[in-house]
């Protein structure tokens, strides 16, 4: 398979590669077949994770059609279907292609914690507590270790963000790899290309609102995110449209930056829909 994480097993090694195997690391067994149409999807993201992982846990690859005593012995009665392993017994199991968040999920369950999990856990609780300096340093000492990880890079952008360092910031935004956090990088541009517009002197002032804006992003530049939050809902019920959408777009990058664990965000979010609707 081209990775010493994923192996194909079959019917003469599967006790050593698999039960023995996971006498120390868990290994999760994609019992798959030629023909089968979901298999095509589910065991390509099985790979990804499985080189994600970095051998916290074993990809083992079984073909039914050319094992069909081992298909047998475990009960496969549809593929695909997934088992797996740690100590030689089978520890969890699911059956049929499924979402991506539960396939991680699965994994994350029969895996033990990683340095790098458990670091990336304890960055994310400093952002989660608006601790920026510190998750900026913490961030940047893992992205040393761990250099363009998607993870750490938004973790990295939103310290830089919460400390004031756009421009920072924006390198990263800008640049960012393809990912499943890009979506949070979309959600977190507006306010961080209105930041460097202000230190830049670049944002209109032709309108008493667009001064509340500038004063809204100087505010949130300063620390106080929520009274800023309240000056852009204020301009928001004035007219929804204002500049394209812009202050709603800020608005929603701020929330993203405090966090679903802040206890007033999803208040500013019940506020965002009632002026919006």
């Amino acid at each position: 398979m081209g990775s010493d994480f994923i192996i194909d097993v079959n019917e003469s090694d599967f006790e050593y590669e698999v039960l023995a195997f996971s006498q120390n690391t868990p290994v999760v067994v994609d019992f798959w077949a030629a023909w089968c149409q979901p298999c095509k999807v589910l065991s390509p993201l099985l790979e990804n994770l499985a080189q994600e992982a970095s051998g916290a846990f074993r990809l083992a690859k079984v073909d039914v059609e050319a094992n069909p005593n081992l298909a047998m012995q475990f009960g496969i009665r549809t593929v695909p279907t997934i088992k797996a392993f740690s100590t030689a017994q089978i520890v969890a199991e699911f059956v049929g292609d499924q979402p991506e968040e539960r396939v991680r999920s699965f994994i994350t369950n029969i895996t033990p914690p990683t340095t790098y999990n458990l670091e990336l856990e304890k960055g994310q609780s400093l952002l989660a507590k608006h601790q920026w300096h510190e998750a900026n340093q913490l961030f940047s000492e893992l992205l040393d270790q761990h250099p363009g990880d998607p993870a750490l890079l938004l973790g990295m952008a939103k310290s830089l963000l919460g400390s004031g360092y756009v421009f920072e910031a924006l390198l990263i935004l800008r640049n960012f790899p393809p990912s499943r956090e890009y979506a949070k990088v979309d959600i977190l541009l507006p306010y961080a290309e209105s930041l460097s517009g202000l230190k830049q002197n670049r944002l209109s002032n032709e309108t008493d609102l667009d001064t509340a804006f500038s004063n809204s992003i100087r505010i949130a530049a300063n620390g106080n995110i929520y009274a800023s939050l309240d000056g852009l809902l204020d301009i928001i019920k004035q007219n929804r449209r204002f500049r394209g959408g812009k202050a709603r777009e800020v608005f929603v990058a701020l929330l993203e930056l405090l966090g679903d664990e802040d206890s007033q965000v999803l208040e500013y979010r019940k506020e965002l829909a009632n002026a919006l609707f």
